[in-house]
């Protein structure tokens, strides 16, 4: 049962890795939080559904629809409606993207209701059996999938020009902005990023959840525990955030009560602020300037 609880954990770890991942992504690069990260994600799974269901493409198709979708209003929103704030103050910034949050999830409960919709397996096929451990061929996508996605984006920020010209922008945005950097272009870009990011996410955990307007609300408290526990700014801090929640999720849930599972990424938060604030590998960010 153990080994059960420990693997089945990883796999909701690596999907709150890819969320945690990009709410990190934006934060490296601008110093915002962004509270409507979990709507991105909604809006991916919905994404999928309706390019399914109404256009009926093909789930190929479909995904390509959701990512570029997603990325494109990503940048839009930055564009739109952060980028005027962008000399306002941090909890501004912190406030429009609550409120977009609301926005996005009022809208879909507009055409959807509260109503859930399933969606289909990304990839079908018995379970597999490893020991005393089962998995699904879903599962292992999703693992799959998030390694990728996670590595990707430390070679992209550790080892491309790119990556270390974004963080040096998001540090200091007059110094970048004076020796010639596009910092509003690079911030654009990571918004994008970061907004396909959660439809990636959506992609990968919607067959396992239903797809329904409030499914981002949940992930948005796992993803921001994670950030926390692993330490805010921190890419390998979110990464490992994210898998030791799940993890513990699950130990909770087999041993404990399932009834606190719910409540398991609060505590996360409440016990990190208390013990450690900076996380377990954070890094302490200065002012934006």
């Amino acid at each position: 049962m153990l080994a059960q609880l420990i693997v089945s954990g990883l796999v909701n770890g690596s999907v709150y890795a890819v969320v945690a991942l990009g709410m990190t992504v934006l934060y490296r690069s601008t110093t915002i939080v962004n509270f409507c990260h979990g709507e991105f994600f909604m809006l991916g799974a919905f994404a999928i559904l309706i390019a399914q269901q109404t256009l009926g493409w093909s789930y190929a198709a479909s995904i390509v629809f959701a990512l570029v979708l997603l990325a494109v209003f990503g940048s839009l929103v930055e564009r739109l409606l952060m980028r005027p704030l962008q000399n306002a103050p941090h909890i501004s910034l912190a406030m429009m993207t609550i409120a977009l949050s609301y926005l996005f999830k009022g809208v879909s409960r507009f055409f959807y209701g509260r109503e859930v919709a399933p969606l289909q397996p990304l990839v079908d096929g018995d379970p597999i059996e490893m020991g005393s451990v089962v998995l699904l061929p879903q599962d292992l996508l999703v693992v799959g999938a998030s390694v990728i996605i996670v590595l990707g984006f430390f070679y992209f920020f550790q080892r491309t020009q790119t990556g270390k010209v974004i963080q040096a922008a998001s540090q200091t945005p007059r110094g970048a902005a004076l020796v010639g950097i596009n910092v509003p272009r690079f911030q654009n870009l990571m918004w994008g990023a970061s907004a396909a990011l959660g439809a990636v996410a959506g992609i990968l955990i919607a067959p396992s959840t239903l797809v329904y307007p409030d499914m981002g609300a949940h992930m948005l408290i796992q993803a921001f525990a994670a950030m926390t526990l692993g330490g805010f700014g921190s890419l390998p801090g979110a990464v490992l955030g994210a898998l030791m929640l799940g993890v513990l999720e699950n130990l909770i849930g087999g041993y404990v009560s399932s009834a606190l599972v719910e409540i398991t990424a609060y505590l996360a938060i409440i016990m990190v602020l208390v013990v450690r604030p900076q996380g377990l590998l954070g890094e302490w960010r200065q002012g934006r300037g």
